[in-house]
């Protein structure tokens, strides 16, 4: 039992005088928690999740829009910093859970994979802020419940596993260990190892070392386990550069700045087109990609929140998280901000457990973890010379925390197990998350039907399998109604 619930199970024939101020405001004491514990909390949030500071950059800047634009490396970072510190302070503030919002890993890679070569990067971005609102419209009009009980819960966690794989894959062709063969029209073989069929150079060796540091650390349940290897292979890339003779690390070269420190770049703020995207593809794929970043968003935030709750001690007699409505609503205006900066759908992060462990069971641990990304704003030098060999590893390590959902699918029941199998396989595979999502959903549709139970489907379900529908067989729709 939790500390936390220790404390609501004491008699309560004498209670304590409430406390006031800080404490009160925040509910520390009457949470069974201490100052210290929310401090070391705050702190234990923030060097887990870090990361992102460089991951968010590398996989947004590595990434072309339809233009053949990239978005820099800077004021990438300083968006990330920026939108993180604000929006977990409010979290800490309004919803008064230790819980963190950052950039979120596999929505970003929504968005620098699957929209932004469909369109400019302010126009996926303003899908982003559209996302972010319609998440807000469903929080206020109650119709979360609805979607909640529309998707099978087997089916989410499919659609974590898929997109787990994805972000490996990513992570593995960025680092160059895995690259496409030249003559793959010509082979049965699309991928190969490394660039010639082995593994050569030294970029790949601090890539292949990395990913060796992080799942020992893993095992060892080190706290800060990715950061720490983030930050001591690109300590090795910087120390391999200087002394040896390398034509290319890619899109960063690990090099020391001149300078440690350096005013935030605030040039990606307010840069994006709410509706743009309309202009630049069909309307039909523009709402199936926004239904995709909210499906992502919306479970995701819900299972981080209860779990973080359950493991704080949080939840009441019937299992629900306190202030649950404001908590939603802050996620979703995250999602807007994140847009608004251009730093992609900003979402609750399950490393906030990090900060649960070291005892921090209210808001006043996010005005902690807030401040130290306030201050990151400041080391963007620092942050930016991290090579993608150095920060890979982090991918693949991420693919394998999201892959373990995939113990919670019952495999023997085929109705079931076929569409999460789509759904995971179609998206690594296909290098599309929404081709997952769509191959699942009409997958569970079919066999459900198949069965005779297409009563048991939710229509929105049936709503989302006919956009599905309409979004695989756009082309011979097209040519039908003589659009192309």
């Amino acid at each position: 039992m939790s500390e936390a619930q220790k404390v609501d199970d004491r008699p309560s024939a004498a209670p304590p005088t409430p406390a006031g101020g800080v404490d009160g405001f925040f509910k520390i004491s009457a949470r069974g928690s201490t100052f210290g514990r929310e401090i070391r909390g705050g702190f234990a949030t923030f060097f887990t999740m870090a990361y992102i500071l460089v991951l968010n950059p590398i996989i947004l800047g590595s990434a072309k829009d339809k233009f053949g634009h990239h978005l820099d490396a800077v004021q990438l970072t300083t968006a990330t910093a920026l939108v993180a510190a604000v929006m977990t302070i409010i979290m800490g503030v309004g919803g008064n859970l230790p819980l963190a919002l950052a950039a979120g890993l596999g929505l970003n890679a929504v968005v620098a994979f699957q929209i932004a070569p469909l369109m400019s990067w302010a126009d996926a971005m303003g899908l982003i802020v559209l996302e972010g609102l319609l998440i807000c419209v469903l929080v206020v009009t109650g119709l979360r419940e609805a979607v909640m009980h529309a998707i099978p819960q087997a089916m989410k966690q499919a659609i974590s596993v898929g997109i787990g794989l994805f972000i490996a894959f990513i992570g593995f062709v960025d680092a160059g260990f895995a690259t496409r063969i030249p003559d793959a029209a010509n082979t049965t073989v699309p991928v190969q190892l490394g660039g010639t069929g082995a593994l050569t150079g030294w970029p790949i060796l601090v890539f292949c070392l990395g990913v060796l540091l992080t799942i020992g650390l893993l095992a060892r349940k080190v706290k800060g386990a990715i950061l720490i290897s983030i930050v001591t292979m690109t300590v090795v890339a910087v120390v391999i550069n200087a002394a040896a003779d390398i034509k290319s690390w890619g899109l960063t070269t690990p090099k020391v700045p001149d300078d440690i420190v350096a005013s935030p770049d605030f040039g990606l703020l307010g840069h994006f087109s709410l509706f743009g995207a309309f202009g630049e593809t069909s309307a039909i794929t523009v709402v199936l990609l926004v239904f995709t970043l909210i499906l992502s968003d919306f479970f995701d935030t819900m299972g981080t929140v209860v779990g973080i709750s359950a493991e704080a001690g949080l939840l009441d007699e019937e299992g629900k998280v306190p202030n649950l409505g404001r908590v939603l609503l802050i996620d979703g205006a995250a999602a807007v901000a994140g847009g608004a900066a251009s730093a992609s759908s900003s979402t609750s992060y399950i490393e906030s457990a990090a900060g649960v462990g070291e005892g921090a069971r209210t808001g006043f641990a996010n005005l902690i973890t807030g401040g130290m990304f306030a201050l990151a704003l400041f080391l963007t030098p620092i942050l930016t010379i991290v090579p993608l060999q150095a920060a890979a590893p982090a991918l693949v390590a991420v693919g394998f925390l999201m892959m373990t959902q995939v113990k919670h699918i019952d495999w023997d029941k085929y109705e079931i197990a076929i569409p999460a199998f789509l759904t995971i396989a179609v998206m690594p595979f296909t290098y599309s998350i929404t081709n997952g999502i769509g191959a699942g959903f009409l997958a569970y549709v079919l066999i459900k039907t198949v069965l005779g139970k297409a009563k048991e489907v939710h229509w929105l379900l049936w709503a989302a399998s006919a956009l599905f529908l309409v979004y695989f067989a756009i082309d011979p729709l097209e040519q039908l109604l003589g659009v192309k």
